[in-house]
């Protein structure tokens, strides 16, 4: 399908794409402006592909979901052979939503209002009276032209990703650099069930959870029980790639049962992820995390230039349903992650809020630490200039 952005530019990123040391962050009018939210929504997240959800919130055959994303209203399905469809969520006729909170699909996906049916894989089933009372069909509705509108989408280590445009290139040469420094963990996951899921609503620009979560320089100040174990001078960039950036740590600890117990990890792994973990954002919108013995993504879904949701789930290499007693481990180790993205909600809050002050000019990157940060800016910054060359 084809999606047609609005008309711009309406901003200056020239500063942005200047070497680190002279560089400035991102122009305000980037967190505090809806006429660039809605530059970034089609030309950032609609063009390359952006996390929606994971599949653990459709799990069985038949579940569907509707998902606002940044107000295109969508919709998943699982479908009876197990795939993953995304849809937009509007029926053919009239443009009703079809479905407007998760639920089961029996049969078939029927709009409520004048009752035209589809099938799991979005296709037109039914048109009831289309044609008169009793006429179910009439020779200018053509059913294999008017199925719901897919959404391309393709799903990696259970999170769904979407390419709202349709011109991204496919999915495994996107992640390519990625899926390949961490190849080792190809490997199955489970989810650690429903306490090892946890939402939380930010006031603040979907970016700036992001840039926050690309570096370590903060640790000493705001997280410091993690910082305790787990020092600024533990952690590397990583800003090395342009499609992700992040840190990783080389002094990694396992969460542990009072007993001492740990959770199994993923087989055959490198000597490096003994103690090492990494953390990184693979651009636009995926925040994830890896360990020799879990696995966690958070999808950030932007609800507004200054509202953001953190979805995060937590991944394990072996199926805590086997091991119910790990259940404490589990949830221990949700508990802990909860309380570390809980306490960088003040910073991003702060950061937004700092974003109305007409005199701050994107800011100063530090050399030593800010690197993964600036990664993110030039990768936004040239996203844009790319696409309004070519528009």
């Amino acid at each position: 399908m084809s999606i047609q952005p609005p008309t711009f530019p309406l901003t200056n990123v020239d500063a942005v794409l200047k070497p680190l040391t002279e560089a400035r962050g991102l122009p305000n009018e980037h967190y505090i402006s809806e006429a660039v939210y809605q530059e970034e929504k089609h030309q950032v997240l609609f063009k390359n592909w952006a996390s929606l959800d994971v599949g653990k919130s459709i799990p069985d055959a038949g579940d569907a979901k509707p998902i606002d994303f940044m107000g295109m209203p969508l919709l998943i399905v699982r479908d009876r052979d197990g795939s993953i469809g995304v849809f937009q969520n509007t029926c053919r006729h009239r443009g009703m939503i079809l479905v407007s909170e998760p639920t089961k699909i029996r049969g078939v996906i029927a709009c409520p209002y004048h009752g035209w049916c589809y099938g799991t894989k979005g296709d037109l089933r039914a048109t009831p009276h289309v044609g008169g009372m009793g006429e179910n069909s009439h020779e200018s509705i053509k059913n294999e032209e008017l199925g719901l509108f897919a959404v391309r989408s393709h799903v990696w280590k259970d999170i769904i990703f979407i390419n709202v445009s349709g011109d991204a290139p496919e999915f495994e040469e996107y992640a390519s650099d990625l899926i390949e420094r961490w190849k080792e963990f190809d490997q199955p996951i489970f989810h650690g069930g429903d306490k090892s899921s946890f939402t939380m609503e930010l006031k603040t620009n979907w970016k700036l959870p992001v840039e926050n979560y690309s570096e370590s320089y903060h640790l000493p100040f705001i997280h410091p029980d993690l910082n305790s174990y787990s020092r600024i001078e533990d952690h590397y960039n990583i800003d090395e790639a342009e499609g992700y950036c992040g840190q990783g740590t080389t002094v990694y600890q396992r969460v542990k049962g009072d007993d001492g117990t740990v959770l199994s990890e993923f087989k055959d792994l490198s000597s490096k992820w003994n103690e090492g973990a990494e953390y990184v954002t693979l651009f636009p919108n995926t925040i994830l995390g890896i360990h020799r013995d879990h696995f966690f993504v958070m999808v950030l879904q932007p609800k507004g230039f200054e509202t953001t949701l953190e979805h995060t789930h937590l991944y394990y290499a072996s199926d805590p349903q086997d091991t119910p007693e790990n259940d404490n481990i589990l949830e221990r180790n949700a508990d802990l992650w909860k309380q570390v993205f809980s306490e960088d909600i003040m910073v991003v809050e702060g950061m937004q809020a700092s974003r109305h002050g007409e005199f701050f000019d994107g800011g100063k990157f530090s050399p030593a630490h800010d690197g993964p940060t600036y990664c993110f800016h030039t990768w936004v910054a040239k996203t844009l200039q790319n696409n309004r060359a070519s528009s």
